[in-house]
C-alpha cells in the first residue's frame, strides 16, 4: 500500500518531530536549560575544535617517537612559545600601528563633520531641513551615550565571559587531543554490527572533510596575509602590519572576506596623500593576491574536494549570517560540507543495500 512506502513514513517521523519541538516551543521553562547549556559549551567547543584540527597533523608526527601525553605537552609548549615570540617581536609595531589608526579616526571625522555640517545646512527635500536630521542625528547619539554607563556591567559580564572561555578551551583540547581515537569506537557501541562498517564510514569522511577544511583555510589565510603584508608594503601603504593583519582574519570568511578585509586599507589610503591613486593600488594589491590565491594556492592546498559553488557559499553566508550573525558565517561553510558528506555517504548506502537486496532475490 502506499502508505506504507519509505517516503511517506519518514515523512510521518519528520512532521512528529517538527510538532514536538513546536510545542516545546512554546513551553519556554522546557526549552530555557537547554538554550543555555548550549550558549555556554558552544564557544568553548568551537575554538577548541579548530584548535584540535590545526594541531593533530604536528601530533600525529610527534607520537612517531614519543608517547601521546608527552606529544600534546610538546604540542602546547611549542604553541605557547610561538604566540610569545609573536607578541614579543610584533606585538609593538601593531600596537603603535593601532595607536596611529586610533589618532588617525578622529581627525577624518571631524574633518568630514566640517564638509558635511555644509552640505547638511543647504539640505532640504520633501520638507525635511538638513537642521532637522542632523538634530535626529545628534539626539541619537547623545541617547547613546547616555545609556553607555547603563551598559557597563553587561561589558563587563561579556569580558569575563572571555577570560572564561580562554581557560577553559585548553583544558577541552587536551583531552580531545589525549582521547580522540576513542570517539569512534565508542560511537559505534549504539550500533548493530550489520551497520557498524557504514557508521565508521561516515564517521571518517565527515571528520576527513572538516580537517580538510580548518587546515586548508587556515593555510590559505596565513599565506593571504603575508602576500597582502608584502603588497602594502611595496605600494608605501602605512600601518601594512595591522591591515594585513586584518585581511588575514577575514579570510575565514570565504569568498566575502577578502572584500571586507581591504576596508580599512581603503579608508587609510583615502586619508593619506593622493588618495585616489593609493587606493586604486590598494585594490589592485587585493586583485594580485586574489589571483594567485584562486589560482595557485586553493587548489594546491584545499583542491575540489568541497566542491561549492560560489553562489551556494554567497547564499549560505547571507542565510547564516542572517540566522545566527557573525558565528552563523564562521560555521556555514563546514557545516554544509558535513551535510553534504552526510547525505552523499548516506544515498551511497542505500544503492548498496538495495543491490544487496537484489541480489539476496534472485539468488
Amino acid at each position: 500500500m502506499w502508505i506504507h512506502k519509505p517516503f511517506f513514513e519518514y515523512a510521518t517521523g519528520a512532521l512528529l518531530v517538527v510538532i514536538i519541538l513546536f510545542f516545546l516551543g512554546k513551553i519556554d521553562y522546557a526549552i530555557w536549560p537547554f538554550q543555555v547549556v548550549i550558549t555556554t559549551i558552544f564557544a568553548p567547543i568551537l575554538i577548541a575544535g579548530l584548535l584540535y584540527y590545526l594541531i593533530r597533523p604536528f601530533l600525529h608526527l610527534l607520537t612517531r617517537a614519543i608517547p601521546k601525553i608527552a606529544g600534546i605537552v610538546v604540542v602546547f609548549s611549542v604553541f605557547a612559545i610561538t604566540i610569545a615570540l609573536v607578541v614579543y617581536f610584533f606585538g609593538p609595531t601593531i600596537k603603535a600601528q593601532m595607536a596611529t589608526l586610533g589618532e588617525l579616526a578622529p581627525e577624518t571625522v571631524e574633518e568630514m563633520t566640517e564638509e558635511s555640517e555644509s552640505v547638511i545646512s543647504g539640505f532640504e527635500f520633501a520638507g525635511i531641513s538638513g537642521a532637522k536630521v542632523q538634530q535626529s542625528i545628534l539626539g541619537y547619539v547623545e541617547g547613546l551615550s547616555n545609556n553607555l554607563m547603563e551598559n557597563v556591567m553587561d561589558i563587563l559580564g561579556v569580558l569575563m565571559n572571555v577570560a572564561v572561555v580562554l581557560i577553559v578551551v585548553p583544558f577541552i583540547l587536551f583531552f580531545l587531543l589525549k582521547d580522540d581515537d576513542k570517539l569512534i569506537p565508542h560511537l559505534m557501541k549504539y550500533l548493530s554490527e550489520e551497520h557498524k562498517p557504514e557508521g565508521r564510514k561516515v564517521l571518517k569522511d565527515v571528520d576527513e572533510t572538516l580537517s580538510n577544511y580548518i587546515v586548508g583555510q587556515a593555510i590559505v589565510a596565513g599565506v593571504i596575509g603575508v602576500l597582502m603584508f608584502i603588497g602594502y608594503l611595496i605600494i608605501g601603504l602605512e600601518n601594512a602590519l595591522l591591515l594585513a593583519f586584518f585581511a588575514m582574519s577575514l579570510t575565514i570568511v570565504p569568498f566575502l572576506g577578502p572584500l571586507l578585509g581591504i576596508i580599512p586599507a581603503l579608508f587609510v589610503a583615502l586619508v593619506g596623500d593622493d588618495p585616489l591613486i593609493m587606493a586604486v593600488k590598494v585594490i589592485l594589491v587585493l586583485l594580485v593576491v586574489q589571483q594567485i590565491e584562486g589560482n595557485l594556492i586553493t587548489p594546491n592546498i584545499m583542491g575540489s574536494r568541497l566542491d561549492i559553488h560560489p553562489l551556494t557559499i554567497i547564499l549560505l553566508l547571507l542565510i547564516a549570517a542572517a540566522l545566527y550573525g557573525f558565528i552563523g558565517i564562521l560555521i556555514a561553510i563546514p557545516v554544509y560540507a558535513v551535510l553534504k558528506t552526510l547525505i552523499h555517504n548516506f544515498r551511497l548506502f542505500i544503492r548498496l543495500r538495495k543491490k544487496r537486496e537484489i541480489a539476496k532475490s534472485s539468488g
